[in-house]
């Protein structure tokens, strides 16, 4: 078992890997902000140790990477990957200075592995499955700091030695995502017996299970990349349109009459083409997603409706 750092685990994919890490008896460690929301890791924050440091502090990060002294650090802590997450300067605070205050102290600690969150975002809208040797082309301000950070990775790799890897990310679901994002909204909406405001029925993801994902983290974290800062696309490699999604809803959820689409406005990175190219983390990491769409769909609303102390915070996003 190994002493872990986990920040972002407050957060959705954060607070997954927090739990999984409990499950198998690691111990583990939180760098929270001052404030935090306590929800998703309640059930287990008698066996975590949490830690108060913005990550744009660097000396409080180094004091406390160093009083911990992990073996692993999974860098999952984020801001505007939500379309409410406008404010520029906390994109570039927590992405990009968070990033490298956290691999300096990680360098300083000696930690046997870093692994990072990047997200697929840092590709910009594509024609195809991109791979991770084609050139980031982010066009949004979330995308550019995120490949930002994948680039000091890889720089911390490449110059220092450092054992570093950066998991971009699909578009995750499941148990404990923010009730304000898409599946959520059709879940909670479906089992109204309606469905929500949605764009267009042809508007794609590459949806991915948050159990597979952790998985990822984990098998990163046991992994010795063979490429200093190894990046590696966290997919399915099947698109889903958002009108496939909601037939999905449709029969899981019985819900009756005809969705609107349009009824909400595109954004501004949604298009019809968004899928990742998995033969990488295939090949090297041995990976590969072993939940579908539907199952995993069916797997989160089974999970809301067996925590009913969840189900009012749910309900409350869409009144």
């Amino acid at each position: 078992m190994k002493r872990v750092v986990l920040t972002g685990g407050t957060g959705f994919v954060g607070a997954n890997l927090a739990h999984r890490l409990v499950a198998d008896g690691h111990q583990t460690h939180l760098l929270v902000r001052p404030g935090f929301a306590r929800w998703r890791i309640e059930p287990i924050l008698d066996r975590v140790s949490l830690h108060e440091a913005d990550l744009s502090d660097a000396d409080r990060v180094k004091a406390a990477i160093g009083t911990i002294e992990p073996a692993w650090i999974f860098h999952l802590a984020a801001h505007g990957a939500y379309s409410w997450q406008t404010d520029a300067d906390e994109i570039t605070r927590t992405n990009i200075a968070g990033t490298r205050n956290l691999l300096a102290a990680a360098l300083d600690a000696g930690v046997e592995m870093f692994v990072n969150t990047g997200s697929s975002s840092e590709y910009g809208r594509q024609d195809h499955a991109p791979s991770e040797t084609e050139e980031a082309k982010p066009d949004t301000p979330y995308g550019i700091a995120k490949a930002a950070a994948t680039a000091m990775g890889v720089y911390a790799a490449t110059v220092h030695g450092a054992r570093v890897c950066t998991l971009r990310l699909y578009s995750v679901y499941g148990p404990y995502e923010d009730p304000r994002r898409f599946l959520p909204s059709l879940i909670v909406h479906g089992l109204r017996g309606v469905f929500p405001p949605l764009v267009g029925a042809a508007t794609a993801r590459d949806f991915v299970f948050v159990d597979d994902v952790i998985d990822a983290y984990l098998r990163a974290a046991q992994h010795r990349p063979a490429e200093p800062g190894a990046i590696y696309n966290v997919g399915t490699g099947v698109q889903t349109t958002i009108g496939e999604a909601v037939e999905v809803a449709r029969r899981i959820l019985r819900v009756p009459g005809e969705p609107k689409w349009g009824s909400m406005p595109a954004r501004a990175w949604d298009t019809d083409t968004w899928v990742a190219d998995t033969r990488k983390i295939r090949g090297e990491l041995g990976w590969a997603p072993r939940v579908t769409f539907a199952d995993g769909f069916e797997r989160t609303v089974a999970w809301l409706n067996h925590h009913p102390e969840l189900r009012d915070r749910y309900e409350a996003a869409w009144p």
